[in-house]
């Protein structure tokens, strides 16, 4: 009886420390984000890319040339990463309704779901990985939190069978 009613609470802590924060939580916090406007014209990110450990493994600067006619948006991005390498992805980007974007790239399997709610966005999407990195297909849980009129912080948890591989954060500033 014992084992199990510390299997019983174990299991329910377990469960507890999988729950996910909810846009929503963010509704009332300002600056509002909202990528039609934040993400029109350049946008310069500066990055890093660390494994589950905290070790940074890449980093990089990104110039993003983003235009939005009516309700579709593309995202032009350029990556120059500390190796040398420039990778480029280019999103295309939909605004569904007042809080639910939608977005596909090439790299970018099936479409990615978005949800923005007061200055916090999360993107959830599945990324393939170029082959030199495996070609894996991972998830990303992918969260941006308006700080100012010109600045976005986002940060992306990289999983993959539900083990935590990786972190990305990156710093964005608009120019203008």
């Amino acid at each position: 009886m014992k084992a199990t009613l510390l299997a019983a609470f174990a299991a329910a802590f377990t469960l507890a420390g999988c729950t996910t924060v909810s846009p929503s939580e963010y509704r009332a916090a300002r600056p509002v984000l909202d990528l039609t406007q934040y993400f029109d014209g350049t946008v310069d990110g500066w990055g890093m890319v660390q494994d589950r450990s905290g070790k940074v493994l890449r980093r990089f600067h990104v110039v993003i040339a983003a235009q939005w006619t009516g309700d579709v948006g593309t995202l032009d991005e350029t990556f120059d990463w500390s190796d040398g390498k420039r990778e480029k992805r280019v999103w295309t980007i939909t605004r569904r309704d007042a809080t639910r974007y939608t977005g596909t790239a090439a790299d970018v399997v099936g479409t990615a779901e978005g949800e923005a709610q007061g200055n916090a966005l999360q993107w959830r999407y599945v990324l393939r990985l170029p082959e030199e990195q495996g070609g894996w297909l991972v998830d990303l849980d992918d969260w941006m939190y308006m700080v100012d009129e010109a600045t976005v912080l986002n940060r992306s948890v990289i999983t993959k069978f539900g083990i935590r591989f990786g972190d990305i954060t990156i710093a964005f500033r608009k120019r203008g």
